[in-house]
């Protein structure tokens, strides 16, 4: 079992930046894809950027080059550092651990986070 715990949102000016960390608990061993999504007000829930366990990591089109997505292993954290933000951006950010286990897929999910970029 996995609980996955985001931070880091909050209010900030188009062109500014933000770190979002995930906080995992439990372990994340095997196959795995680390993964932030968003979604604003009315609208699906989207990939913003994704990690597997080897490293390869995968960006939307509208984040690339101004979004970074990390991993402390040690720390079990994840991280989204968003550059250059826009008022676009603004949503409710959430964190994903997918793992292949033996008995199938598992799928984890944070509380979400807000992140409100003003104009």
């Amino acid at each position: 079992q996995v609980q996955l715990a985001e931070s880091g949102g909050g209010l900030v000016q188009a062109g500014g930046s933000l770190r979002l960390s995930c906080a995992a608990s439990g372990s994340i061993d095997g196959i795995h894809v680390l993964a932030w999504y968003r979604q604003a007000p009315g609208k699906q829930r989207d990939l913003v950027a994704s990690m597997s366990g080897g490293g390869v990591t995968h960006y939307a089109d509208s984040v690339k080059g101004r979004f970074t997505i990390s991993r402390d292993t040690p720390q079990n954290t994840i991280y989204l550092q968003m550059n250059s933000l826009k008022p676009e951006d603004t949503a409710v950010y959430f964190c994903n651990v997918y793992i292949i286990g033996k008995s199938g897929p598992l799928d984890y999910w944070g509380q979400g986070t807000q992140v409100t970029v003003s104009s």
